[in-house]
């Protein structure tokens, strides 16, 4: 038997779609679908978290047992909105997902999407490696209507 596809994915963000960071708006738009927020949470898996390229984006690298417990949050979403975040992470071209288990603040453990990056030159394992992402004046990230140059093109920055 067949398991009943889940109307509805949870997705782990760590990077520019938290709450007060600059794609927030992704998850609250209408016409992408439905978002929840279901909390807060940390990757039980480490993972290298840099910022990276000109652009300042938030790579979580496929380097599973390298850098942090990375803190995010958790949102439940349905297709529509899952197909939207698959366009802003140009998911399969750019970022791929996976699942990953990640611990909720009540200390239990919940299956949830995540976007990361596999192909990427080694030194940005060499960069900073963060356990919370934010936006900064010092690091600004720059919208994707905003760039001169593709950011995958721009991944050895």
């Amino acid at each position: 038997s067949v398991p009943m596809r889940r109307m509805s994915q949870r997705v782990f963000v760590y990077g520019t779609l938290k709450r007060g960071e600059p794609n927030h708006y992704w998850l609250t738009k209408k016409e992408n679908g439905k978002s929840r927020f279901l909390g807060k949470g940390t990757t039980v898996v480490r993972f290298p978290l840099v910022v990276g390229t000109r652009y300042n984006i938030p790579f979580l690298l496929a380097r599973p047992g390298q850098g942090k417990h990375i803190q995010g949050e958790i949102y439940e979403v349905d297709q529509a909105m899952f197909g939207k975040l698959d366009e802003l992470e140009e998911y399969p071209n750019y970022y791929d997902r996976e699942e990953q288990p990640i611990r909720t603040e009540q200390n239990e453990t919940v299956q949830c999407w995540l976007y990361l990056i596999r192909n990427f030159p080694e030194k940005l394992l060499a960069k900073e490696q963060l356990e919370c992402y934010h936006d900064t004046p010092e690091k600004p990230y720059s919208e994707k209507s905003a760039r001169t140059v593709p950011s995958r093109d721009d991944l050895s920055y």
